[in-house]
């Protein structure tokens, strides 16, 4: 490949077409294999970095100014899982140095222990603009301090990946046995709130849930136990839920739903109440005969308008999904409730005559807006409500 690197080029992005992006590379020394995409959250970078439905995928942050409250224990979002989320880190300036009263370590090193390979100097607003007009290409990352590369092998890594469809990525981010889960939301001073008694018993089915969608169902009045991904709905059941929520979570939803939905289906049909969030949703509706679809660039950030279609009411809400339901094909059993205003795709489903609701957003927000974190009480609120009729 007859393309002349820069002077003092340390990293790389080779995508499949053979366009390669150079820079200053940081964190992690090698080389990492991903979906790119794009994030247009301004805080938030570890969270958004430790979030596991980001797995296989290489993040470039729209905003400039990336590193500069550095890293700490408090803010990391994954679970379960072999540890592994997302895989790249794209940068237009170099990660500045903490500056910030919670910092425990700054971005660069906190990169390095995940294995997260780092690239910053890139036109970031280019390669932005390049995913919104041709799609999420598959793309190398690589670190190497020598800058030393091998240019057409790494194209010719990006070009022969399969990519994420058809890839079942729930099952690696889930947890690997049942757990209670009992910390709730943050706030100013106290930090994370201790469990007080619980109102009732949710189970969360682990597809590669966040923590703080469990602090919030804690927050909300909640015992959590949480499950792996490929537990049976009459193992769920035997556990005497009031309430089940499925989780978000990485890769293709109609490979997880392979074998989730008809457990998922098992759920709706006993009548416990059911949330879903993000992955969780999209399964929910296949469950229910509905279909996904790959969306070309996706949406990932913390600022993207929501119409909750009952009160008309808008909200600015975290995303953070490659696939969409296809609200062409919605079964009669499926009424939609939320919608996107930045391009009319499905936000919310209900089925119909069942407790059952979920939203492509993360209302747990985390880092974003905390417009929709309403939904966990709502979701409290339907238990309440089914358990007073099955009395």
């Amino acid at each position: 490949m007859s393309i002349d690197l820069l002077p003092g080029v340390t990293g790389v992005l080779a995508l499949a077409d053979g366009t390669i992006f150079q820079g200053l590379g940081c964190g992690q020394v090698g080389e990492a294999l991903g979906e790119v995409c794009f994030n247009t959250a301004m805080t938030g970078y570890q969270e958004i970095l430790t979030d596991p439905s980001y797995m296989a995928q290489i993040i470039t942050f729209t905003f400039p100014h990336i590193g500069n409250v550095g890293t700490n224990v408090d803010d990391v979002e994954q679970v379960g899982g072999a540890g592994e989320a997302a895989r790249g880190a794209i940068f237009r300036d170099v990660p500045t140095p903490p500056a910030n009263w919670r910092s425990g370590g700054d971005l660069d090193e906190w990169l390095k222990r995940r294995g997260v390979v780092g690239l910053a100097g890139v036109d970031t607003r280019a390669l932005t603009r390049r995913i919104r007009e041709t799609g999420m290409p598959h793309g190398v990352i690589a670190h190497s301090p020598e800058g030393h590369f091998d240019l057409a092998a790494l194209t010719a890594q990006a070009s022969g990946w399969e990519g994420l469809e058809g890839q079942d990525l729930a099952l690696p981010a889930s947890c690997l046995q049942p757990f209670e889960w009992t910390e709730g939301l943050w706030s100013w001073p106290v930090g994370y709130a201790s469990r007080v008694v619980a109102k009732h018993h949710v189970v969360v089915v682990d597809y590669g849930v966040k923590r703080n969608i469990l602090r919030a169902l804690v927050s909300s009045g909640a015992r959590v136990t949480v499950v792996p991904a490929k537990t049976s709905a009459e193992a769920i059941l035997a556990r005497e839920p009031d309430g089940v929520v499925l989780s978000n979570g990485p890769g293709d939803p109609a490979a997880t739903a392979l074998y989730a939905a008809p457990e998922i289906r098992a759920l709706v049909e006993s009548g416990v109440p059911v949330m879903g969030i993000c992955l969780g949703h999209q399964m929910l509706a296949l469950a229910m005969g509905a279909t996904t679809i790959k969306m070309d660039q996706g949406h990932h950030g913390a600022n993207h308008p929501v119409k909750d279609l009952a009160t008309g009411k808008v909200e600015i809400v975290s995303m953070n999904h490659g696939f969409t339901v296809d609200r062409a094909g919605l079964p009669d059993s499926l009424e939609e409730t939320h919608v996107s205003l930045f391009d009319g795709s499905n936000a919310g489903l209900a089925v119909r005559n069942r407790p059952v609701f979920s939203v492509q957003h993360h209302p747990e927000a985390s880092p974003g807006p905390t417009d929709s974190l309403p939904l966990f009480q709502r979701f409290a609120e339907m238990i309440e409500r089914q358990r007073a009729t099955c009395r």
